[in-house]
């Protein structure tokens, strides 16, 4: 079978939860003997293309910024969506299944445009769908109806529907997209339970300095924290547009020497942060699915979301089990909630492993590519 591939951005020129299953998805499909096509933005240097075996990377646009101020920006999508849809004018034909994720909107509504004169079935993953309130927040009245409406005629192109969380798989539903699959493991790592956490403890957290991630109110809460507890430390990985004002944040706060904001490191040094965390936080305000939450069961660490309209990782969360679920987005309920996983020590580790061993299958990548391609099939 011929597969077609389509995401705008690719790992690990760009890093994310997305870019990440795009290119196992890819590279599970060469390993089965299919030739694959993966369709999107140039994001490396020209003279150093990408090279995945048994799998044709193909830019049908240029380099381009695709955030600005944190938030999405429109060009990117629209030319990416462009591009797809001169690809499969030309190529289309030659395609068995073409499988991308419903935002960016414009190459869904390009596959679609194309699939009733290519004959391909087009398989949309629905990562998130977002609300009408939502996308008001986001893009502001009049942009952001706009997005509400594109989000619906994608949903209402006739597809092969999957999501990661019941959250956005019954959104996907209300949506129009008619019965969608649930793919619920995208982890592929393995499991290496059984060290101990740091002594003195830290708090890890991994991610985006971006608005929806929270990590000013992450500050706030190891603050309330670590006037109780002199011992405790953090970490906080990773750049952004916010990354400016949490540092400040810090330094206000007087806590430079405790909280660390090291920017991106080296993957060695982010597993054995993950390794030692006494827990790991995800303070986001929306998530499409909990991958921090199953990497770092698979290391034994417990983690620490908030509850919220549009956070499914909470799904993932057992409170008491393998982590907790703050019960509000303030600085006194998520210092409660990381206190109480501080608080569970070697017998919360022991749990959270114990948790992992027996939800490991179903939230393996393995599975949900085995699912994907009987769903497919149909």
């Amino acid at each position: 079978m011929r597969v077609c591939i389509l995401y705008d951005c690719l790992f690990p020129w760009t890093i994310g939860g997305a870019e990440r299953w795009y290119r196992q998805v890819a590279q599970a499909h060469a390993a089965q003997g299919h030739d694959v096509t993966y369709l999107t933005l140039r994001q490396w240097e020209r003279g150093a293309e990408p090279e995945i075996p048994g799998v044709t990377v193909i830019a049908v646009g240029p380099r381009m910024a695709l955030y600005a101020d944190g938030k999405r920006r429109i060009l990117p999508p629209l030319v990416f969506g462009l591009g797809v849809l001169g690809h499969l004018i030309l190529r289309g034909r030659r395609y068995g299944l073409v499988h991308g994720a419903s935002f960016p909107f414009f190459s869904v509504l390009a596959a679609a445009l194309v699939r009733p004169f290519a004959r391909y079935r087009l398989a949309v993953d629905w990562h998130e769908v977002w609300t009408r309130d939502y996308w008001r927040r986001y893009l502001g009245p009049v942009g952001g109806a706009i997005g509400w409406w594109v989000q619906r005629l994608c949903a209402a192109a006739p597809q092969v529907p999957f999501a990661f969380s019941r959250l956005h798989a019954a959104r996907a539903e209300a949506l129009g997209t008619g019965p969608v699959t649930v793919l619920e493991g995208e982890y592929a790592g393995d499991a290496h339970p059984g060290a101990p956490a740091a002594d003195p403890p830290f708090v890890l957290y991994a991610g985006r300095m971006i608005p929806e991630k929270r990590v000013p109110l992450l500050v706030e809460a190891l603050a309330l924290l670590m006037a109780q507890d002199s011992a405790l430390s953090a970490v906080l990985l990773g750049r952004g547009p916010d990354l400016d004002a949490v540092r400040e944040q810090v330094t206000a706060l007087g806590l430079a020497e405790r909280i660390a904001l090291p920017g991106f490191v080296p993957a060695e040094e982010i597993e054995r942060l993950q390794v030692g965390a006494a827990v790991i936080v995800q303070p986001s305000e929306r998530e499409g699915y909990g991958m921090v939450v199953v990497e770092a069961a698979a290391r034994g660490v417990p983690v620490v979301v908030i509850a919220g309209e549009d956070n499914a990782a909470a799904e993932l969360v057992d409170p008491g089990e393998n982590g907790f679920i703050a019960a509000g987005a303030n600085p006194a309920d998520l210092a409660s909630a990381i206190g109480a996983a501080l608080a569970g020590g070697p017998a919360l580790r022991a749990r959270t492993a114990r948790w992992y061993a027996g939800n490991a299958q179903r939230l393996s990548f393995a599975a949900s590519f085995e699912r994907l391609i009987r769903t497919c099939a149909r």
